[in-house]
């Protein structure tokens, strides 16, 4: 089996500058392995025996482009230049690496080699890379993006979405596919049935090819020629690399499950070992200069580990660990126009939306039918006419997809808001969420500026897929912002703020008050800062802490009942404004805490734990709870009338006055 090589019109110190980077990964595996069995490194994805691809992408492709790769590509971190001694660390976990000890092995990014960093779910990087093209495209750079999966990640749901948002939108990516012939052990027989994973690109009319990935040369020219074509004239390549696992899995797994005769084949296709012997044969590297090179990266790399080794282990610090999950951001306020007009709750979204595009003109808006139609609650009707179509894009039915392109745009510079058909629609994107949009800035201080609009809540007759109140499930998660208006007012402030913190935030809107609730909403452009509750009625009797719809059922029980209860609406669950709940609880000394979500799990639960441990001494009664049933929602006006918590609030504030 003898590789063919084609230098075509590459120069000597092209072809020895190549060798140089296809043999430093590999003389670092080496190493590791070594270290592995010393148990001075505790963990390693080997990728030897794919180095050409890694390698040949990267020399490929301009030092600005954004790459996304996986746990085998080392070859990507170590073609771009990064520093050995950083790198180390951050494979042992220290400090001093890219993510201060946060993350393992390659789930880390850096903005200044331009590389973003994996998570362990995979497909997400291929929608990142969709951002980043994005992005290009936006700015008419001529510039790529390029994201790695393996044969098993393409079974993924990410993998279909991306390639069906890029070819519909013409995005200059290329989606490498590393077919090694394995998923951990699971062998591509049991992947897929397609002939070849380059096929799927068929079925997106997107351009694909399949290419011996163990070629460096082979892989050099057809990226290099790839990307000349899509630079000019973009849209998606799908390219399959055939190559093969020479070791595990990771390293414990061990490699049993596979037939000894694939080892024997696939090891005279070794690419490092094959180039080295091509360049010998053209005369162009000797057995000298071979040695000499080898020399050279093995002092760098021994010098490298001992500096790595002697760095100091961690120190926690909580303060650090806790200041690192937001990106920094200090609050800016805007004062309200003294000049106001009465509108709805759906007008004052529709004119905060307005108002943060005309402010920030890298703020793109994404969505289902959100476009020309202008969104299912019209939210967005007359913005495309307005801002254009780049910048108020409709978007296929893939909400993990286009949460993963809102990073990727983030990763460049823009502002982004996704907005969910129906808050209940959310769980298709839950991962990029909670995993991606949340972790990245603690993981290696990217941020991720995107705001997730969130129709939410019953009431209108929906049933359980359109009405669910899912809040809760966020405010869980460090990393998100999760911000929650009741009035019209409200809304505008906090959606225009949402646009000027460049963290993620998930933005609630209750649908059944879209229209039907109402209120002096100031003119132009103002902030509300988040954490702050304020004070809806003053009351001394009780106090009922509450947001969203809750606010109105419990202003309009208080006044029927002629209650002298004080209703605070907290507008911000996460950050919470617990300097505004305390006073609550000191000014009546019996706390009601009210919420559409249902009782078990939701914030209700945190806030009357924090009053307990903090605030215990200032109680006269418990602290009592109203929620929803801990049913899905009804679709049966009557039902679901029976289902909110405002069945139960009569019952639950003659309980707590009683005391």
């Amino acid at each position: 089996m003898i590789m063919k090589f084609d230098k075509k019109k590459l120069t000597t110190l092209q072809l020895l500058e190549l060798y140089k980077a296809i043999l430093k990964p590999r003389m670092i595996e080496e190493k590791m392995l070594v270290l592995l069995r010393q148990g001075k490194v505790s963990k390693w994805f080997s990728g030897i025996g794919q180095e050409a691809i890694s390698v040949g992408t990267t020399m490929a492709l301009d030092p600005d482009e954004y790459l996304m790769p996986l746990h085998r590509n080392i070859g990507v971190f170590t073609s771009r230049n990064m520093p050995l001694v950083k790198l180390f660390q951050q494979l042992q976990g220290n400090g001093n690496g890219y993510s201060k000890g946060r993350e393992r092995s390659f789930h880390f990014g850096t903005n200044e080699h331009h590389i973003c960093g994996m998570i362990s779910h995979l497909g997400p990087q291929l929608t990142v890379a969709n951002g980043v093209a994005l992005a290009h495209k936006l700015l008419k750079e001529n510039k790529i993006a390029v994201a790695f999966t393996g044969d098993g990640g393409t079974s993924e749901g990410d993998f279909h979405e991306a390639l069906n948002i890029a070819a519909v939108w013409e995005l200059p990516v290329i989606f490498i596919i590393e077919n090694n012939g394995y998923g951990l052990s699971t062998p591509v027989n049991e992947q897929y049935r397609c002939q070849q994973l380059s096929d799927r690109g068929i079925a997106y009319g997107i351009e694909s090819l399949t290419i011996d990935g163990n070629n460096l040369l082979t892989v050099y020219e057809t990226i290099s020629d790839i990307k000349k074509s899509i630079s000019k004239t973009p849209r998606p390549f799908l390219l399959e690399c055939m190559t093969f696992r020479m070791r595990g899995h990771e390293e414990a797994s061990g490699t049993k499950y596979v037939p000894k005769e694939l080892f024997e084949k696939w090891s005279k296709k070794d690419p490092v070992i094959n180039y080295e012997n091509y360049l010998i044969s053209q005369n162009i590297l000797s057995i000298k200069s071979k040695e000499e090179i080898r020399q050279v990266i093995q002092n760098e790399i021994e010098l490298c580990w001992a500096e790595a080794f002697a760095t100091p282990d961690i120190i926690p610090d909580t303060s650090i660990e806790l200041h690192d999950v937001y990106a920094p951001y200090t609050y800016r306020h805007h004062t309200a126009s003294t000049t106001n007009k009465e509108k709805r709750l759906v007008d004052a979204i529709h004119d905060g939306l307005h108002e943060a595009m005309r402010k920030h003109s890298n703020l793109v808006l994404m969505g289902q039918d959100i476009a020309d139609y202008g969104g299912v609650f019209k939210i967005t009707d007359g913005f495309e006419l307005e801002y254009g179509s780049e910048r108020v894009r409709n978007t296929p039915l893939c909400e993990s997809g286009i949460i993963g392109a809102a990073l990727g745009l983030s990763i460049k510079g823009f502002k982004s808001m996704v907005e969910m058909q129906f808050a209940d629609f959310v769980t298709c994107g839950f991962n990029q969420i909670v995993n991606n949009l949340a972790k990245i800035h603690y993981r290696w201080g990217q941020n991720a500026d995107v705001v997730i609009r969130m129709p939410t809540g019953a009431g209108v007759g929906a049933g359980p897929f359109h009405s669910q109140s899912n809040e809760a499930w966020f405010t869980h998660v460090p990393g998100l912002k999760v911000v929650y208006p009741s009035n019209p007012a409200d809304a505008k402030g906090l959606l225009i703020q949402s646009f000027n913190d460049p963290n993620p935030i998930l933005f609630f809107e209750h649908k059944a008050l879209y229209r039907s609730v109402t209120g002096m909403v100031p003119d132009g452009y103002y902030t509300i800062e988040f954490g702050k509750a304020s004070i809806v009625i003053q009351g001394n009797e009780c106090s009922i802490i509450t947001y969203g719809s809750g606010v109105h059922w419990a202003t309009h029980y208080c006044k029927e009942n002629n209650i002298d209860a004080e209703i605070i609406d907290l507008r911000c669950l996460q950050p919470l404004d617990y300097n505004g709940i305390e006073k609550a609880v000191r000014k009546t000394g019996k706390v009601l805490i009210l919420h559409e979500d249902t009782l078990i799990g939701g914030i209700g639960g945190e806030i009357a734990a924090w009053i307990s441990e903090h605030c215990f001494t200032y109680l006269d009664a418990p602290v009592m709870r109203c929620a929803s049933l801990d049913t899905p929602v009804p679709f049966n006006i009557a039902l679901e009338k029976n289902f909110l918590a405002f069945n139960r609030l009569d019952n639950c504030i003659k309980r707590l006055l009683q005391y």
